[in-house]
C-alpha cells in the first residue's frame, strides 16, 4: 500500500503518467474526463497535484487538458463530448461542422443516450469556451459513426438531425442537398437512415427532395426550379445535370430539354463575377452554334416569379416543337394564359 502511494507520489513530481494514460491522452487530443481516470490507472490526486502546478487546467466540469495555453478547436470538441459522459457524441451543427456542412458554431451540440441524465447549465462554462447543448436520443448508438473521432454522428444522421430542428422545409431540403452535393453521402443511405426512425418531421416531402436529388438536383436553387417552376406548370421534365461537349470542352447544364434543344441554366449567386459571367456568355453562345438554345435565370427569378419565367420556358419550348400545354399552379397563375 505504501510503495504504491510512493509511486504515485513519484509520478505527481515527475509528470510521468501511466502508459494507458498516455495513449488515451494522445488518442484525444490530450484531454480526459474524471470518470476515464481509474480505468487509465491516473489518480486524482495526480491531476489535483498537477493542477495546482499548473501542468493541467480544468476546461468544463470534470474534464482536463494535459496542457497549458489555449486548447485547439478539436481539443475543445473533446472535452464537450467527454463533458456529457459515456456514450455521448457531436450531433447536428457540431458534427456538420466536423464533415464541412456548415461553419464552426458559437455552441457545440452533443447527443446522448436517451436514458442517460445530464445537465450542464451555460454558467459552467468558462468565458472562453463554447456553451455545450444536449440533445438525447433513443438512436444514440446507431447514430455514431464507428471510427470518426471526436465521437460523432454519421454525416446521414446529422442531416437528418438538421432537417429534424430546420425552421422551413426549404431550409430541411438544403441540409440532403448539401450533403448529397459535397459526395458525403448518397439518396439511397439518407432514405435508409430516415426510414430507421419511427418519427420524422416532414417525411413524405423530403422523399420526394430525395428523389429529385437522385435525378440530379444539386443545389437550392434548382431544386426550387423542380418543384415551383417546372413541375407545377407541366413543363416537360429536364434531364439533370445533362453532359454536354462545346469546343472540345465538357459542360453540365442543370436542365436539358433535348428532345428541343433547350437548356435552362441557373445561377445562384447574388453577384456573379465579371469572369463568370463572360464565361457563360461565352459557353452559350458556342452552345448556340449547336443549335442549343439556353435560358439563365437566377435566384430571384425562380423565388419571385416562377410563373413568368415557366410561361417563357414554355413559350420557347413550343418554338422548338413542344406540343403539351401549360398548366395553372394555382388560381391566379399566368402560365397557362400566356
Amino acid at each position: 500500500m505504501a510503495g504504491r502511494a510512493a509511486a504515485r507520489s513519484d509520478q505527481c513530481m515527475t509528470g510521468l503518467l501511466p502508459t494507458r494514460c498516455q495513449e488515451l491522452l494522445d488518442h484525444q487530443q490530450g484531454i480526459i474526463a474524471r470518470w476515464q481516470a481509474a480505468e487509465a490507472g491516473l489518480s486524482m490526486t495526480m491531476v489535483d497535484q498537477w493542477l495546482r502546478l499548473h501542468r493541467w487546467q480544468r476546461l468544463y466540469s470534470g474534464v482536463y487538458a494535459s496542457f497549458t495555453g489555449e486548447p485547439g478547436r478539436t481539443a475543445v470538441l473533446w472535452a464537450a463530448v467527454l463533458r456529457a459522459g459515456p456514450g455521448a457524441l457531436l450531433s447536428h451543427w457540431t458534427a456538420a461542422e466536423l464533415d464541412l456542412l456548415t461553419e464552426a458554431g458559437a455552441a457545440i451540440h452533443v447527443t446522448i443516450p436517451a436514458a442517460q441524465r445530464i445537465r450542464i447549465p451555460a454558467v459552467e462554462c468558462p468565458p472562453l469556451l463554447p456553451a455545450i447543448i444536449v440533445h438525447r436520443s433513443a438512436r444514440a448508438a446507431e447514430a455514431r459513426h464507428p471510427a470518426r473521432v471526436p465521437p460523432r454522428t454519421r454525416v446521414e444522421e446529422t442531416a437528418i438531425d438538421l432537417t429534424q430542428v430546420a425552421f422551413s422545409l426549404e431550409e430541411a431540403m438544403s441540409w440532403l442537398i448539401r450533403a448529397c452535393g459535397r459526395r458525403l453521402t448518397t439518396p439511397p443511405l439518407l432514405d435508409a437512415a430516415m426510414a430507421a426512425r419511427p418519427r420524422l418531421r416532414w417525411r413524405s416531402e423530403l422523399s420526394t427532395a430525395l428523389a429529385d436529388i437522385s435525378d440530379g438536383v444539386h443545389s437550392a436553387l434548382e431544386l426550387r426550379y423542380v418543384r415551383h417552376v417546372e413541375r407545377p406548370h407541366g413543363l416537360p421534365r429536364a434531364v439533370r445535370q445533362a453532359a454536354s461537349k462545346v469546343a472540345g470542352r465538357s459542360r453540365y447544364l442543370d436542365n436539358h430539354y433535348q428532345e428541343f434543344g433547350v437548356a435552362v441554366e441557373l445561377d445562384g449567386q447574388v453577384a456573379h463575377p465579371a469572369e463568370a459571367r463572360w464565361r457563360d456568355i461565352h459557353r452559350d453562345n458556342a452552345s448556340a452554334t449547336l443549335g442549343l438554345l439556353t435560358l439563365r435565370y437566377g435566384w430571384a427569378d425562380v423565388t419571385t416569379h416562377p410563373c413568368q419565367v415557366a410561361a417563357q420556358i414554355g413559350e420557347v419550348l413550343r418554338l422548338r416543337g413542344w406540343t403539351g400545354r401549360l398548366r395553372a399552379c394555382a388560381p391566379a397563375c399566368i402560365a397557362a394564359h400566356s
